[in-house]
């Protein structure tokens, strides 16, 4: 019975020092910042705005995602914003949609997907740069 109640106290006591610890990365309440991407997220929402969902099923624009994703990727100068950027194939079309760091990265982007797709005209380019 002894060795329950020890048990039983150590778990007590792990669960608070992790309940504290959790809280203590928690903003106050009332001073979250939105997401980067929040007004992006509701200008997607207009049917009229391509998205992933409305990515053509066909092969070859879900090779040029793919494609055009794995170069971008593969770049290791580009910061976790870019290597999040949303890449939609439609067409024959890429479409390059959210935040980055800086005009170098959104330039580096761009160049990278207008290489895979087969030129400059092959990009619509949505990105934003992000305020730090």
């Amino acid at each position: 019975m002894k060795s329950f109640l020890r048990l039983f106290a150590l778990i007590l006591s792990l669960s608070a020092f992790g309940l504290v610890w959790a809280q203590q990365d928690l903003p106050a309440t009332g001073s979250q910042t939105p997401a980067d991407n929040t007004k992006m997220n509701q200008r997607d929402r207009n049917p009229n705005e391509p998205t992933a969902d409305q990515q053509k099923e066909n092969s070859s624009d879900r090779a040029l995602a793919q494609q055009v994703r794995r170069a971008l990727v593969k770049d290791k100068s580009l910061s976790t914003y870019a290597h999040n950027i949303k890449v939609i194939a439609q067409d024959g079309v890429v479409t390059l949609k959210g935040p980055v760091h800086s005009e170098q990265e959104k330039q580096a982007i761009e160049t990278k997907a207008a290489e895979v797709a087969g030129g400059a005209d092959k990009i619509k380019s949505q990105i934003d740069i992000a305020n730090k």
